[in-house]
């Protein structure tokens, strides 16, 4: 067997220059660096990973734990992962958390009993013990789709709510703060109201929120919740964000989520719709917080008012939004238009809207979060938000490896754009497929650095598609 040494003498150079070029730990001449390829073909020279990895305490893998692999979204950021792993030299080990807190466990567990060098996680709704075993361990990881909170700044389960019923644990916004129940745009829990979650009937209708009405003219709502300068600019907006100090940074990694959903809810308004319903997914995901203030800052945008009964939870699943849609066309509402919040349960909405007997968008316009491979294959081709999801996979890769190299830099959260694509399911004429940015790209690593900000969104013309629509089904506008 081949050995490094028989590598440096074929190839001219020294064993040192070997290992830089393999392992590439210093940078060499590039026609050095092709003369030690050489002849590691010509030899057919293999690392002994084992045996470097017990030198340099590092086994050069990745543990990915994502639930839900077999849908589309996830496969794409699966690929992105890969792909950036193997362009580093790194393997990867991958396990399905399925969304449940204690299977999320067990996963990170056996990813770091592998001794891998690092996870990337898309956690649960409620994270905490995952968050407590790596921060205990002092495992780096990187949270990818979904945003959690640091130890330093979540409570228990059992903690107090303003209303006094027990906690829910809720993700956090992207600056590391709690989304709180006075921060703008998202849900308020009543007294007394129950709170929908992964626990009770699906397809039931979300608790009611009062949230603030916006001026049209304004700049578009921040998602972190913090407010706007007399320039329409929120301070500290891309500034540093607090390490925990009860354990090690994490660094965080999705896509916009509020001005995109917005853009939906002011297109659809745009065409005349008043009463716009939305499915929203998981209870405590991040991305259902976010994806339900974009809908209120969207209806406010537009200066329409908020109804709690168009607002349904499908737990981010097809037959979760299959149930929540069946239940929303039941309940007398009579929405024009719908949104819905992930791909699964756009599948879910449909399947309902055939069972009821309604065309997509002649009885309701459709559009959906999240895009499809074949979504211009469906009739009507479906107007959605396409995000990211392989150059998320790829982000969160070169972010880990950021981190490995720099234990000690300051966590940052990094949002990736979306892109809205515009076809025919929210009833515009079918006609070329249409991409528009939707969200800019940030990060917060540097101190008051910027990657991008908030875009604004802004209602279209109005028409009178809901009256035309009600007046055909016998419904009050």
């Amino acid at each position: 067997m081949a050995t490094m040494a028989d590598v440096a003498r074929r190839a001219g150079v020294s064993v040192a220059t070997v290992s830089h070029v393999l392992n590439g730990t210093r940078a060499v001449l590039p026609h050095t660096r092709r003369a030690v390829q050489d002849a590691v073909e010509a030899l057919g020279y293999t690392r002994n990973t084992l045996a470097r990895s017990l030198v340099t305490s590092r086994t050069r893998s990745i543990g990915l734990a994502v639930s839900a692999i077999s849908n589309p979204y996830f496969t794409e950021i699966l690929q992105g992962v890969e792909a950036a792993a193997l362009e580093h030299g790194y393997s990867l080990l991958v396990a399905d958390p399925h969304d449940d807190p204690a299977h999320e466990l067990r996963a990170a567990r056996l990813l770091h009993e592998r001794r891998v060098d690092g996870v990337i996680v898309a956690p649960s709704p409620r994270p905490h013990a995952l968050v407590d075993h790596l921060t205990r361990h002092g495992v780096p990881a990187v949270f990818l789709d979904r945003l959690v909170a640091p130890p330093s700044k979540r409570a228990p389960d059992d903690a107090p709510r303003h209303d006094g019923s027990p906690r829910t644990d809720r993700s956090l916004d992207g600056d590391g703060t709690g989304l709180s129940p006075d921060t703008p745009g998202l849900p308020q829990e009543e007294p007394g109201v129950p709170q929908e979650g992964p626990a009770l009937p699906h397809g039931r209708a979300a608790a009611a929120q009062d949230g603030p009405r916006l001026d049209p003219d304004a700049p578009a709502p921040a998602q972190d919740g913090q407010p706007f300068d007399q320039d329409g600019q929120r301070p500290d907006r891309d500034g540093p964000r607090p390490v925990a100090q009860d354990g090690p940074p994490f660094d965080q990694v999705c896509a916009e989520n509020t001005e995109p959903t917005a853009r939906l809810v002011t297109h659809l308004a745009g065409l005349g719709h008043r009463r716009i319903a939305m499915v929203a997914g998981l209870p405590g995901l991040s991305t259902t917080d976010e994806r339900i203030a974009g809908y209120r800052h969207g209806l406010a945008a537009a200066g329409l008012p908020f109804d709690e009964r168009l607002l349904v939870h499908g737990d981010s699943e097809s037959a979760g939004g299959e149930r929540a849609t069946a239940h929303l066309l039941a309940s007398g509402v009579s929405p024009t238009a719908l949104v819905t919040a992930n791909n699964a349960m756009t599948i879910g909405a449909l399947r309902a809207l055939r069972t009821h007997g309604l065309t997509v968008p002649d009885d309701l316009a459709l559009c959906c979060f999240d895009d499809f491979s074949w979504a211009d294959l469906f009739s009507p081709r479906l107007t959605a938000i396409a995000q990211p999801s392989r150059e998320m996979g790829i982000r969160a890769v070169e972010v880990l490896l950021d981190r490995l190299a720099d234990p000690d830099a300051p966590a940052r959260t990094v949002r990736l754009p979306c892109t809205f694509v515009h076809r025919s399911s929210c009833g515009c004429p079918d006609g070329p497929e249409e991409r528009t940015p939707a969200g800019r790209p940030r990060s917060s690593r540097a101190p008051g650095g910027h990657e991008g900000g908030a875009s604004r969104v802004s209602p279209g013309p109005s028409t009178s598609r809901d009256t035309a629509r009600a007046s055909r089904k016998g419904n009050p506008s």
